[in-house]
């Protein structure tokens, strides 16, 4: 019998598919410099959550392989590393200690290159005393970062594009996240960002709403529930981020109407660790979605695309709402942040 797209040989042939064209790219020199981090992330959380021994043993076999050519490129901490680097080395060795690999030393040299920065460096703002910024920019294209509040780049005098607040939590909620779990501080502690939940609320909703802003929130609730659940590791209860889930539900069908793979790749993601099922509506929807969309080298999103981050990225979202999880119960992955989500109501 012919099988359907959305039957389960199907959908594995194309995470298996998917994860070659990560691969293929990773193993381009080009590809490992822009990407090899982050590919490392890919097939190390996926070694380590994926309920399909085969594709446990396939992903973690790609992870430790990447990541032996990771520490014979970048041995140690290069003197006077600035913050993007060293959070490059905090993600390696996150995903690594996902699967039981840690480099003690290694640890040690990057919590030693982490003190030298501050949370507004880190950051870009300080969330023990303050929400997330409004007025960052992007870093302008001759390469500087500008200081807040400015519109045009001191150097070059190009006008400044400015990131949403949303997306500065996003990424504070990251990287907070993942440089706690190896026991360095990266300028400010993961529950200090997270407290800021409530002042972030209510989400951006609507048509009036500025369709980038929008798409921001959402990646920064994915992240909630990602760096509430150990990225893939426990189920949360809806009745602990009833606002969030609700959200999330709210836009699927919107993100298949717009042909955004790599968000809807998040919303399935994040959807199915509140518990629900392949079965679910929306979840048939856009796996229906991602399935039929799928681009004949394996990759997801706009095949034109130049930036080769920005592809393997959507991939791996994509990955991860398609895939089924090993899931070790319903819990949060540190209990004492109930006590947060409690007092945000």
């Amino acid at each position: 019998m012919t099988k359907t797209p959305d039957q389960p040989a199907s959908r594995q042939a194309s995470i298996k598919r998917g994860l070659d064209f990560v691969y293929r790219i990773a193993n381009t020199t080009d590809g490992f410099e822009r990407y090899g981090a982050l590919s490392i992330c890919c097939f190390a959380l996926a070694g380590a959550t994926s309920r399909d021994a085969s594709l446990r043993q396939l992903a973690r076999s790609r992870a430790e392989k990447l990541a032996r050519r990771w520490n014979r490129l970048r041995p140690c901490v290069p003197v006077g590393a600035q913050p993007d680097l060293i959070l490059t080395f905090i993600l390696v060795r996150y995903a690594l200690s996902r699967l039981g690999l840690r480099d003690a030393v290694l640890s040690e040299q990057i919590r030693t290159a982490a003190k030298q920065f501050s949370a507004e460096d880190w950051l870009g703002f300080n969330p023990v005393s303050a929400p997330p910024a409004n007025d960052l920019s992007y870093r302008c294209d001759c390469g500087l970062q500008n200081q807040r509040g400015r519109t045009f780049c001191k150097q070059c005098r190009r006008r400044l594009d400015i990131e949403s607040r949303y997306r500065v939590w996003m990424r504070a909620l990251a990287s907070t996240y993942v440089s706690g779990r190896c026991g360095i501080l990266f300028g400010a502690r993961y529950a200090e960002v997270l407290k800021w939940l409530p002042v972030m609320r209510p989400y951006p909703a609507g048509v009036d709403e500025d369709e980038e802003v929008v798409r921001d929130a959402i990646f920064a609730v994915t992240h909630i529930v990602y760096t509430l659940n150990d990225y893939n590791t426990y189920r949360l209860s809806p009745r602990w981020l009833p606002q969030e889930f609700a959200y999330l539900k709210a836009n699927v069908e919107a993100a298949c109407v717009k042909h955004d793979s790599e968000l809807l790749g998040e919303l399935l993601d994040s959807l199915k660790a509140f518990g629900l099922r392949a079965s679910h509506p929306l979840i048939m929807r856009g796996a229906k979605y991602l399935l039929a969309s799928q681009n004949e080298d394996g990759s997801w999103g706009d095949p034109d695309e130049d930036n080769i981050r920005a592809r393997c990225h959507t991939t791996w979202t994509v990955i991860d709402g398609l895939r089924t999880c090993a899931w070790r119960g319903e819990r949060l992955s540190r209990p004492e942040i109930k006590s947060i989500l409690k007092r945000c109501g």
